[in-house]
């Protein structure tokens, strides 16, 4: 899901774009067709993809305002547990920066 989610938030898939069958996928992966197929049907509940039956999977249309929206509000409540996390120890509000700072330049 996360592999798939990536390309097109990134614009290598697009709208319309179809996606492997669920079987050549699990194949491809080496996984089981359950297991392909739950990660279709979660991409298609987050709106992701839309499926076609009897014809496949595609990428769906994008609002990317609001993906980055839900991921954004993920992020922040990621956040929040790590600090909550940090604090206990002494793990300032100002630590956890320095190591995102340290982190966006390896980039």
């Amino acid at each position: 899901m996360n592999q798939i989610k990536a390309a097109i938030l990134s614009g290598e898939l697009e709208e319309g774009d179809v996606l492997p069958s669920v079987r050549n996928l699990a194949r491809d992966l080496n996984c089981s067709v359950i297991t392909t197929r739950k990660a279709y049907e979660g991409l298609e509940a987050e709106g992701f993809t839309i499926n076609m039956a009897g014809k496949g999977s595609f990428v769906a249309p994008q609002n990317m305002e609001l993906l980055r929206e839900n991921r954004l509000a993920e992020i922040e409540r990621k956040l929040t547990d790590i600090m909550e996390y940090a604090r206990p120890v002494g793990i300032t509000g100002a630590d956890l920066k320095t190591i995102i700072n340290e982190l966006s330049r390896e980039d």
